[in-house]
């Protein structure tokens, strides 16, 4: 696998094809650039960052699990991988690419109920300054929250906006249009997390990984 190139200009029609016509048949006619130009240009993407930063990578498979699902679509209609282990954080990285462009973000997302439970009891005014500080350099909150507060917290709570937080995370994007440049996109991604960093460190120190065993789907 050689370094990034970038994405070219027909990265966003691909992806925009495969949303008008999510089939098999579309998917077997448009494989080749597909492989070449999505997928292998985004692994070699993750893979030069992980040349920089240390860590693993992981790119994720295009094939929807439909077993559990009552949307048939055969296939992620996004292409998405993680850096884990990186000096930034031991936590993943995300990234991906779709017809909404180059998308770059980290933080915890939905945290199982011990981590929840060791981040409500750690939300902090410092945790508050880092995610504004983030939001100041112009990333976006992709967290999600219950709509009310949670149990035993009273809703008058000083911090109950992070309180009422089950996923922390923050990320941009970044539209592919008319092509990305190799160092355009690695520059994307890597400021992108660095701007991010100081929030997901906090997360590291006082929430850390979960310790219960993945929920059984039924």
């Amino acid at each position: 696998m050689g370094e990034f190139d970038g994405f070219d200009a027909g990265v966003t029609a691909w992806f925009e094809g495969l949303e008008a016509d999510n089939s098999r048949e579309y998917f077997a006619a448009h494989k080749a650039y597909y492989e070449q130009q999505v997928r292998g240009q985004f692994t070699a993407l993750l893979a030069d960052l992980a040349a920089e930063l240390g860590g693993e990578t992981t790119v994720f498979r295009q094939h929807r699990d439909v077993r559990f699902s009552a949307d048939k679509s055969p296939y992620k209609t996004r292409t998405y991988g993680v850096l884990s282990g990186s000096s930034l954080s031991p936590a993943g990285l995300f990234a991906g690419v779709s017809a909404d462009g180059l998308a770059a973000g980290a933080g915890y997302w939905r945290m199982a109920r011990d981590q929840l439970a060791r981040y409500r009891a750690a939300a902090d005014d410092d945790l508050a300054a880092r995610i504004a500080d983030a939001e100041g350099a112009g990333l976006e909150q992709w967290s999600q929250g219950v709509a009310t507060a949670p149990r035993g917290v009273p809703r008058d709570h000083p911090r109950i906006a992070l309180l009422r937080l089950t996923s922390i995370t923050l990320g941009r994007r970044l539209p592919v249009g008319g092509g990305v440049g190799a160092e355009e996109g690695r520059a994307f991604v890597r400021d992108t997390w660095r701007t991010a960093s100081p929030v997901v460190r906090w997360l590291d120190e006082h929430v850390g990984p979960s310790t219960e065993p993945p929920p059984r789907r039924r």
